[in-house]
């Protein structure tokens, strides 16, 4: 039986922690519901079913709740639990197992690393989600053909040729198309993540999901869906501010080739990026509580 040093336990009793994953369990549920449908029916959603193709965590790992670091599971049922990986009977009932969840998953460093860097830095805002407009420049292969572009191909040129592109996300740089990549004013590299990212990126704050989930079952399953949360929001204002028409889809664009659009683009991105820094600090309370523990 193993015990838990240098770090606050919270013991939850049976009828607490099932009725916390029931909950869980709801949540998921109704933030699913339409993707599950569509993957049946064969249709695809060029805005809401990104969050389970670019990132690979399916919806049925999404609802599995976990309790987090520092939390013990009491009762018989806890019992359950020890034929998963990384629980162990610990004093008093059944949670993680922190040696072996660290010994197993070393991104906790780069992520720690990541995290405390962004939190560090201020807010950039203005890039107006022109990684987007990169990534059709110039090119008849666009990466949502069965959606016009909004401005043609040759308008959706002369925004990027008449912008000052300055991505610093690697994630959305490594996708611009080849005459896109010399027009943007860094070269964002996975190396140089921890250098460049910001709390005004989007992506960045889409990324917290990525990072949420690589480090569950540590993370608490509720901080992993209000990533979840953020980040589909955050994809639906990339696509209305892309060189996208959505219309039909009942999106109406963000016009960033306007002033007004580019005004309303900085506000989103604004609270975006002070949302994202509350969800940032939680996550890193978690890599400290898994360090102390």
């Amino acid at each position: 039986m193993g015990t838990m040093t240098g770090t606050t336990r919270t013991m939850l009793a049976e009828t607490d922690w099932r009725e916390r994953a029931e909950r869980h369990a709801e949540r998921v549920d109704a933030l699913t519901a339409d993707h599950l449908r569509r993957r049946r029916e064969g249709e695809r959603h060029p805005v809401e079913d990104f969050l389970f193709t670019y990132y690979n965590l399916k919806p049925a790992q999404l609802r599995r709740w976990h309790p987090g670091v520092g939390t013990i599971l009491a009762g018989e049922g806890a019992r359950e639990r020890l034929s998963e990986r990384f629980y162990t009977e610990l004093d008093g009932g059944v949670g993680l197992d922190v040696p072996a969840f660290l010994t197993a998953r070393p991104v906790l460093d780069f992520v720690e690393r990541l995290l405390s860097a962004v939190a560090s830095r201020p807010a950039h805002l203005g890039c107006f989600g022109l990684h987007e407009w990169a990534m059709a420049y110039r090119t008849s292969e666009v990466r949502h053909g069965q959606v016009p572009l909004r401005l043609g191909h040759e308008g959706t040129d002369r925004v990027v040729e008449s912008h000052r592109i300055q991505c610093s996300h690697f994630d959305a740089f490594r996708f611009f198309t080849e005459p896109a990549r010399p027009r943007n004013t860094l070269s964002p590299t996975r190396e140089t993540q921890a250098d460049l990212d910001q709390p005004g990126c989007l992506h960045a704050n889409m990324d917290l999901y990525k990072w949420a989930y690589k480090l569950t079952p540590a993370v608490p399953s509720e901080l992993v869906v209000d990533c979840f949360e953020l980040s589909r929001e955050i994809r639906t204002l990339d696509m209305r501010a892309s060189p996208y028409d959505l219309r039909e889809w009942g999106y109406e664009p963000v016009r960033i080739e306007t002033a007004e659009g580019k005004a309303a683009y900085m506000e989103y991105q604004r609270d975006f990026a002070e949302r994202g820094g509350v969800l940032r600090e939680r996550l890193l309370g978690v890599c400290r509580e898994l360090r102390a523990a």
